[in-house]
């Protein structure tokens, strides 16, 4: 039996397809249009999961939908009806979108896939709650989960057990932590639903003290925050309710201010700096609350946590530290994209019944292109390239050229799952070299200065080099979990050295992905270091490559060094720059 799992019309489309549920494909449109964040219908993503398994729509037994259109619709029109007339413009410009979209899914099924099957649709948090439970190797568990707004719900809590998922207690809009976080990064100049993270980032370079944050308090002033985790916004500082903008007038104030021209290109002073930092503190003491209240109540040790605050990963690296959860699981698809994956196993298990069958085993769940059809990509184009016969030799070529500071492109496999690049899709570099930060925020990744780089070890030698949670969470196999690089051997890895002495750590286990695995292995015999940088391989404003071309194409257009796609290293300064645009260069 095949189910389809959708989600489209906000952010982050995507498709994933079971088989007797088990995950067989899952990709986000944004990877095959080239349009980050993409929230078009997936039918590229669907295309790839259909061919994957070599079936038409015919063979599909249900389509799962990420939430449900009516309910959605519902809260849309009342949260206008209740602002009116203030909402009016707002209300004009939304209202085309969901009769076109959303409402006429069962129609858009049946032109663009001639399906006229059953179509199951799943509350938005419901599917986010499945996302992450029935992957995860728990027979029960605790589970929360925490965004901007799904139908109604903001933020719910409950359990799963076997096949079952329920959720008990719910927050909702317009009461939404995940909104709080929003408003206050297009506040600080940058783009809603896109660049929470960078705000994530920025905050280590602000006071992280809650007794000396000049903006701590201010900000804790528009939530009341209760004991059990429940929470209000106070709703004169926010306008997202009935405008296409997020800070009101009233919380520019607050802050000192209207909205600054920070942003990408701007120099980012103290104030946004201490501003994104107040934001972190009050996140993580919602979370916290919510977390140990969930705890107490459902009594159990295990949790799984999902929806698009759960990419929060400076504070998931607190979890088990200061909350009673003994242990954790996070899908690293958390946010919307996610869902699709939520939907589908929340059909199979929850609604036909079905037993659990295994936990997640892998995350590279995207297109995957053999060697023989990387060659004829490189010879139709007439690039320049190179042949390693062997996967040892391979490793060995590509660790001697890091320790000498190359920068390289990474291709290999099938594309991750998810907005993290986990060693399919990287952009690579040594650790140990201190300028490596900077030539990568501005020659290669064409971004802020501020931005730090992830390192990437292997799980075994996590503890050697991070004061990390032992055991070691899976989570951290997703670059989900920042933790404190040890004292000693900051100095040694300055490259991936936050601010604050932190890490976004991702661990990789020999069965999760061997050559990756063998290559950090290479780089600690030259290096000494198991440790290397892991970056997506993409350039700010396009999502991860997906394809040869993607990727050829972005290291002409960047200073990335050499290019290893498959057995295949190919030099940028082997190739002529006129032949990287899309004019020039063939399509796979």
């Amino acid at each position: 039996m095949y189910i389809l799992g959708i989600s489209c019309y906000y952010h982050d489309s995507s498709a994933t397809l079971l088989k007797d549920g088990k995950v067989i494909a899952a990709a986000e449109q944004e990877r095959f249009s080239r349009k980050k964040h993409d929230k078009s219908f997936p039918i590229d993503a669907i295309t790839f999961c259909l061919e994957t398994a070599g079936i038409t729509s015919e063979d599909i037994s249900y389509v799962a939908f990420y939430e449900k259109p009516l309910l959605k619709f519902e809260r849309i029109l009342y949260q206008h009806l209740e602002s009116f007339p203030k909402s009016l413009k707002t209300f004009l410009g939304s209202m085309p979108s969901c009769f076109n979209s959303k409402l006429r899914i069962l129609k858009t099924l049946k032109k663009q896939l001639g399906y006229k099957g059953r179509v199951l649709f799943v509350p938005h948090h419901v599917a986010h709650a499945a996302s992450s439970f029935y992957p995860s190797s728990f027979e029960k568990s605790a589970i929360i989960t925490v965004d901007g707004v799904g139908e109604w719900t903001t933020t719910a809590y409950g359990v799963g057990e076997g096949h079952k998922v329920e959720l008990h207690k719910e927050i909702r809009f317009p009461h939404s932590i995940g909104l709080l976080y929003s408003t206050i990064t297009a506040y600080l100049g940058f783009s809603v639903n896109n660049s929470e993270y960078k705000v994530m980032g920025l905050a280590a370079y602000g006071d992280m003290n809650r007794e000396t944050n000049p903006y701590y308090e201010r900000l804790r002033s528009v939530i009341d925050l209760k004991e059990d985790g429940s929470y209000r916004l106070n709703m004169l500082y926010f306008v997202y309710h009935y405008k296409d903008r997020m800070p009101s007038k009233k919380l520019e104030q607050l802050l000192g201010g209207p909205t600054p021209k920070w942003g990408v290109e701007a120099k980012i002073d103290q104030r946004a700096k201490d501003i994104a930092a107040a934001l972190q503190l009050v996140t993580e003491d919602v979370l916290i609350k919510i977390f140990n209240h969930v705890h107490k109540e459902t009594g159990v040790d295990t949790v799984v946590y999902a929806g698009g605050v759960a990419l929060n990963s400076a504070f998931n690296g607190k979890i088990l530290k200061k909350t009673p959860f003994k242990s954790i699981w996070i899908q690293p698809n958390s946010s919307d994209g996610g869902t699709s994956m939520g939907a589908a196993l929340f059909v199979h298990h929850h609604i036909l019944g079905n037993e659990r069958r295994e936990d997640f085993r892998t995350s590279y769940l995207g297109p995957a292109f053999r060697d023989e059809e990387i060659k004829d990509f490189l010879d139709g184009n007439g690039i320049k390239y190179s042949h390693l016969g062997s996967d040892d030799v391979l490793t060995q070529h590509v660790a001697k050229l890091l320790a000498e500071n190359n920068v390289i492109g990474w291709f290999q496999g099938g594309m991750e799952w998810g907005p993290r690049a986990l060693g399919s899709r990287s952009i690579l570099a040594n650790p140990a070299n201190p300028d490596a930060q900077a030539l990568l925020n501005e020659k290669v990744k064409h971004r802020e200065k501020f931005r730090p780089f992830a390192p990437v070890v292997t799980a075994e030698d996590a503890p050697k080099y991070f004061e990390c949670d032992d055991p070691l969470p899976k989570p951290a196999d997703y670059m989900l979990m920042v933790y404190p690089i040890k004292e000693e051997y900051r100095s040694k890895i300055p490259a991936v050295t936050h601010i604050d002495g932190s890490g976004r750590l991702q661990t990789i286990r020999k069965e999760q992905n061997p050559l990756y695995y063998d290559l950090l292995k290479e780089m600690e015999k030259l290096s000494g270091l198991p440790i290397l940088i892991n970056t997506s391989f993409n350039i700010r404003g396009e999502p991860i490559v997906c394809t040869p071309y993607d990727a050829y194409r972005c290291m002409m257009g960047t200073q990335i060094d050499c290019l290893v796609m498959g057995k295949y290293p190919i030099w940028r300064k082997d190739n002529p720059q006129d032949m990287w645009d899309s004019e020039a260069l063939a399509h796979d």
